[in-house]
């Protein structure tokens, strides 16, 4: 497969997949490269792989669990070239280690829904940021259990992703309030808790998430409200931003405007340090920040 065909592929997984997120994605567009391959040798196949990374960074969907994502699959299946003799078994093995990794992945949503929801007190009232898919299961887990509570959902601009949050509330019978990214101020002193989901999470335990995050992150220490991240551990990366500036443009920008002057652009996603995070639930278990670092090292081994 070439780079068009493979950005094709990704992309048209995310476009008839609503429920998928572009990390998911990116591994199922890999394992897909790594049955159609036709490499005879394992250093041509990982160069494939590499090009097949790259190809869908290029495209203009968010970037960040998709970089972390391809690093830790490719991790996890080029571990096989060190116990074969032939090529063939080495492919065959990291074939099944693909299909055993991309299954461990689709059920960490719901691991991570099942962590958080008993956090979701019955009459609480909750605030999110944007779209999260971890969320809106962990949401829909605490309706199951017929707790009853009230969701502040950010509009969350420029792609207006609350609104489509919202709709997916709404849907589970979840009551939920629309507000403007402006009113996070005015709406967190009536809030009991923040939860929000992350594109990636760094290895200081911070988190790189839709724009406005930090935002909602410094109203919650101010106002002493606890501030919780949902994540699957495949968003772990291996960045150490110290601000937001450290964060690369590749992670902040469409890569279609990568050649322009993005002086006066602004990024669609921003860093939260972890001294404004309360808890991280992922699917390795229930994480302050500080114990990222630990899980980073455990991951990449």
């Amino acid at each position: 497969m070439d780079k068009k065909e493979i950005a094709k592929f990704f992309c048209e997984i995310l476009e008839k997949e609503q429920d998928v997120s572009a990390g998911m994605a990116a591994i199922r567009t890999l394992l897909h490269v790594l049955k159609m391959d036709k490499s005879e040798t394992v250093q041509e196949l990982d160069s494939n792989l590499q090009a097949a990374g790259e190809a869908m960074r290029n495209t203009d969907y968010p970037v960040t669990a998709v970089v972390s994502g391809c690093e830790l699959f490719l991790r996890f299946i080029t571990l096989a070239k060190l116990d074969t003799k032939t090529f063939e078994e080495c492919k065959d093995i990291m074939l099944h280690r693909g299909e055993v990794f991309l299954k461990k992945l689709m059920e960490a949503r719901g691991k991570v829904a099942k962590l958080a929801s008993p956090f979701i007190i019955d009459g609480s009232r909750i605030l999110t940021h944007s779209k999260s898919r971890n969320v809106l299961e962990a949401m829909k887990e605490a309706a199951k259990a017929h707790k009853r509570f009230e969701v502040y959902v950010t509009t969350s601009c420029p792609d207006s992703s609350g609104i489509e949050m919202c709709k997916q509330l709404e849907k589970a019978n979840i009551s939920c309030t629309l507000i403007l990214d402006s009113a996070i101020g005015y709406v967190m002193e009536q809030v009991d808790l923040v939860m929000v989901g992350a594109e990636g999470v760094v290895e200081s335990g911070g988190i790189v998430n839709k724009v406005g995050s930090y935002t909602v992150a410094l109203c919650a220490r101010e106002m002493k409200k606890p501030f919780y991240v949902l994540t699957e551990s495949f968003k772990f990366v291996r960045l150490y931003p110290l601000n937001q500036q450290d964060l690369p443009n590749e992670l902040k920008y469409p890569a279609g405007m990568l050649r322009k002057d993005l002086s006066k652009e602004h990024p669609l996603v921003d860093y939260t340090p972890p001294s404004y995070i309360t808890l991280l639930f992922t699917d390795l278990g229930i994480l302050t920040p500080s114990a990222v670092s630990d899980e980073l090292i455990k991951l990449y081994l």
